[in-house]
């Protein structure tokens, strides 16, 4: 059961990693970042399309993967 946990685990990281990566990108918004973004305080939109489907998995996954972390915890200390 350890085991199989620990493969699932692994595989559900992997996928986080991927769906991270075809997020699409922020560059106009890192940049905003460093200098203050006072020009972008009202201009926040909604995700939609892809880009909600992608932060959407990548959420049900971060879950799962702590879910998983939690059992695997519980499962070598007993």
């Amino acid at each position: 059961m350890y085991n199989m946990l620990l493969i699932a685990m692994i595989i559900v990281g992997l996928l986080i990693i991927i769906a991270v990566l075809m997020q699409p990108s922020k560059q106009q918004d890192a940049l905003s970042a460093l200098s203050g973004g006072a020009g972008d305080l009202f201009a926040t939109q909604k995700a939609r399309g892809f880009e909600a489907v992608m932060q959407r998995i990548t959420g049900i996954l971060g879950a799962i993967w702590f879910i998983l972390g939690l059992a695997l915890v519980y499962l070598s200390s007993h």
